[in-house]
This record gives C-alpha cells, sequence and structure tokens, in this order.
C-alpha cells in the first residue's frame, strides 16, 4: 500500500488535535507516516503510533524555532525524497493553519505538484486521493483530485473525528540538509499569548461568537458565560473587532479565522458573507437574532429570533442547570 506523508503540527512533543484528524485521513488512502519537527519531536511518537503513524520521522534543530518557515519546507521536502525513493506516495496531508498552507504551497512548488488547500473530506479514488472542499464562501461543495504530481493537501481542523488504530510507529531519524534561504528571515522575539483557559479557536468543536447586536466589549461577558458552560471557544464578527469589542484573534470570517466545529453559536450577528465564509462549514449552526430577516437565519439549522440579552442568559442558566 502506498504511503502518505502527514505534517506533524506539536508543541514540545504534545501531537494537537488536527495532526490526529489527519491520521484518521491518511488511513482511508494508504499508510501514513508522521514527519515530527523540532524540539520533542521523539516524544509524539506514542501518540501518533497509537493513531495510525506506521513510521515516524523526527529531526530536531534549533532552526525550526530560529527561522520562519523554510526549514520545515526542507525538511518535509526530505521526507518526501527518502519516502518517494523507497516506494510510492499517494499524498503529503498538512493542518490547514496559516503556517501549514505557507509550507504545503512552498513544498508543491518545490517538487513540481499541484495542490489542495482547506479540504474537509478526503477519500481513495481511482487515480489517486479525492478531496472535499467547500467553496465560493461554502456556497458550493466540491470534489477534486490533483493531476500532476504527489497531491499536497491541507485539511481544515475538525473535518474528521479522531480514530484511534494503533499502529508500529518506528521512530527513524530524518537526514536533512537546509537551504541557504533557510536561515533568511529570523525570529527576533517572542511574546506568549495570554491563555483564556478555552479552547484554540480553529480547532474548538463548539464556537460561541458574538457580532454587532452585542453592543459593546462589555457585553461580551453574555457570550463567553455561554462558552464557558459548553467548554467553547469565543469568537467574533468583524463588525465586533472593528468596533474594538473584541481581540482581532478572535474574529471569525474571510479576514479572520475560518472554524468548522461541531456546533456553532452566533448571537447577534446578521450574516453577512464575510462572517458566513469562515464559518458555514460548521456541522450544526444555531443563531440567535431579533431579526427575523436576518441573513444568518438562511443557512441555520436552528434559529431563535429574540433579544440574545434575554436568550442567551437563559440558555447560560439551562445549560448549567443540566450539568450541575
Amino acid at each position: 500500500m502506498a504511503e502518505v506523508l502527514v505534517y506533524v503540527d506539536h508543541v514540545d512533543g504534545a501531537v494537537r488535535k488536527p495532526t490526529l484528524e489527519l491520521l484518521t485521513l491518511a488511513r482511508r488512502v494508504g499508510e501514513p507516516v508522521a514527519v515530527a519537527l523540532g524540539a520533542g519531536a521523539a516524544a509524539t511518537a506514542d501518540a501518533l503510533a497509537e493513531h495510525g503513524a506506521v513510521k515516524v520521522l523526527t529531526h530536531e534543530a534549533t532552526e525550526y524555532a530560529d527561522y520562519l518557515v523554510v526549514p520545515k519546507v526542507d525538511a518535509l521536502q526530505a521526507a518526501y525524497e527518502a519516502v518517494s525513493a523507497g516506494g510510492s506516495l499517494a499524498a503529503v496531508l498538512v493542518p490547514s493553519s496559516a503556517e501549514g498552507k505557507e509550507i504545503a504551497a512552498r513544498l508543491a512548488l518545490r517538487i513540481g505538484s499541484g495542490i489542495i488547500t482547506d479540504a474537509v473530506d478526503l477519500e481513495a479514488g481511482d487515480e489517486g486521493p479525492v478531496a472535499t472542499q467547500s467553496a465560493f464562501a461554502a456556497s458550493f461543495t466540491t470534489k477534486s483530485r490533483v493531476a500532476k504530481g504527489t497531491p499536497v493537501i491541507t485539511v481544515k481542523p475538525n473535518s474528521a473525528a479522531v480514530e484511534a488504530a494503533p499502529a508500529a510507529g518506528a521512530v527513524e531519524a530524518l537526514d536533512v540538509t537546509f537551504s541557504a534561504q533557510a536561515t533568511g528571515t529570523r525570529v527576533t522575539a517572542r511574546t506568549p499569548r495570554e491563555s483564556t483557559g478555552r479552547p484554540e479557536l480553529t480547532e474548538a468543536a463548539i464556537v460561541v461568537s458574538g457580532g454587532r447586536g452585542v453592543n459593546g466589549s462589555e457585553n461580551f461577558a453574555i457570550i463567553e458565560s455561554l462558552a464557558d458552560s459548553l467548554g467553547a471557544a469565543v469568537g467574533a464578527s468583524r463588525a465586533a473587532v472593528d468596533a474594538g469589542w473584541y481581540p482581532h484573534t478572535n474574529q471569525v470570517g474571510q479576514t479572520g479565522k475560518s472554524v468548522s466545529p461541531q456546533l456553532y453559536i452566533a448571537s447577534g450577528i446578521s450574516g453577512a458573507i464575510q462572517h458566513r465564509a469562515g464559518m458555514q462549514t460548521s456541522k450544526t449552526i444555531v443563531a440567535v437574532n431579533k431579526d427575523a430577516e436576518a441573513p444568518i437565519f438562511d443557512l441555520v439549522d436552528y434559529g431563535v429570533v429574540g433579544d440574545l440579552f434575554d436568550v442567551v442568559p437563559q440558555l447560560t442558566e439551562e445549560i448549567n442547570t443540566r450539568k450541575g
């Protein structure tokens, strides 16, 4: 069976959920070979093997932390060449983060292959892996495959359920030679992001977002309370962010972050196309808006016409009561 390279997103050896989802998808089209880079790479092996990696290629070097993107592209290219030389390679899968898409694009260019970004599903096809994407602000669903070279595919978080499938997970050192471009852009400083205790927005299974209808930064406490009762991440529309009510890092939309959770709750959000582009692939969508004609109601699974200041606190109270 052909092998599938899976780029591992981890923090000091702790594998992030999108990578485990990639392993699930990779098993549909071949045998997953994970590529873990940087500090703690070897510590990822157990988690990767538990979720189907037949092999784990590791390489630790300071370049991955000290410089931007290119060292990781060099390493992934080295893994591609090593695996291709030893057998058949079905695809290269990368998490669809901002960095992941840059890595994937650079790799595809180097190896002369086509690329598919922001896939939401993956299946085996007669002529190679077939990826499902949401196009034109999720108004259409398309199925695509790469016609030239080894497909390089980035996959959105929450596109597949994590499934354990114990495999060998044999750890092998990856031989990497960094290119001259690898040290072109140095990281000069880092500022730790302040932890809220909530899930990462793009990876959360549940997202609760507030928009213009929240009517002020002080009122986002209502949105946060509902999110905390559900163990959810907090999002915001562009209108709320532009008004300074919530940080830009929490913006959901075409110019913010794209999310695809199991449950998306939109409160006080009209549903402009800019916002819909970032959340329309959510599995279940619930909206609370006092305007019955708001565009958001055209795509929801459940809609509540009412004042969010009445509805959301009642919902939070009901959830906490049931949990208690």
